[in-house]
């Protein structure tokens, strides 16, 4: 089965956090390089199999979804996180 990657048409996949409290996007941070950062996948299939071995909360519902590149850049920007984009494998991507 073929994964469809959205990212060519400016779209990417991120996990947000408790939809009914307004919902926000899992965000991670990195010890050894001292950033905080949104993880965000090429395709839905690379969120669904990454989305195991991200630390969660317990209580909290998680829920993959789609965003459009540039409005998460924006919102990760004015909330003084980077996003990283990751495969199914859990690699980052480079750009």
């Amino acid at each position: 089965m073929e994964e469809k990657s959205a990212t060519s048409e400016g779209w990417v996949y991120v996990v947000v956090c408790d939809q009914e409290e307004g919902g926000h996007f899992l965000g991670l941070h990195n010890e050894e390089k001292g950033v905080d950062f949104i993880p965000a996948f090429e395709s839905k299939e690379a969120a669904d199999r990454c989305f195991l071995s991200l630390p969660r909360e317990k209580g909290v519902k998680y829920e993959v979804q789609a965003i459009h590149i540039e409005e998460l850049y924006e919102d990760a920007e004015k909330n003084g996180f980077a996003v990283a984009l990751f495969d199914a494998e859990g690699t980052a991507v480079t750009q």
